[in-house]
């Protein structure tokens, strides 16, 4: 996915600190077992690391419901079958790591509304998610799968980690 400022006026800018924030406002309406986070990425792309790395960290936290870990990942190839296996009337939050401007570099970009995975290496995946998070874990350029492939693994870890522990505490499991 490729964030640019113009498409995401229905996405609210965030830091880490305001992440908490997002994931309260959801726990305010449903259980952590009423939750399904879809974590999207492979472990086979530093930038793309983002999900599965985020998915393990939720699980060590204590989420029921995780879609894509680092030994489980949720990427391109296996993201329609892994929807699928979602039980019906579940929440879906969607983590996907992506480009965006530089201004936007280290930031998140929450929503109540899904998230167009792969958006920015040109592949058409379904929109997926009730609620979406997505981190701009390097700046958008004309090589995205260079980019992906070099983002440093420092960022996407300290992203991650981020992300986890702000779901933890909005949803009271910290």
């Amino acid at each position: 996915m490729a964030i640019r400022e113009q498409e995401s006026r229905k996405r609210v800018k965030k830091d880490a600190a305001g992440l908490v924030t997002f994931f309260q406002s959801i726990a305010e309406h449903h259980s952590a077992e009423q939750v399904t986070f879809l974590c999207i990425g492979t472990d086979r792309s530093t930038g793309d690391a983002l999900g599965p790395l985020t998915g393990s960290s939720l699980v060590e936290h204590g989420f029921p419901n995780v879609v894509g870990t680092l030994p489980s990942p949720c990427d391109a190839d296996t993201l329609v079958n892994r929807i699928s296996g979602i039980p019906a009337g579940q929440i879906i939050i969607a983590i996907d790591a992506c480009l965006g401007p530089p201004a936007a570099l280290g930031c998140y970009f929450a929503a109540s509304e899904p998230l167009r995975p792969a958006q920015s290496v040109g592949v058409s995946l379904p929109a997926v998610g009730h609620y979406s998070l997505a981190a701009i874990v390097d700046i958008n350029g004309p090589r995205p799968y260079r980019t992906l492939q070099t983002t440093p693994l420092h960022r996407v870890m300290v992203m991650a980690g981020e992300i986890a522990a702000a779901a933890a505490e909005g949803f009271g499991l910290k």
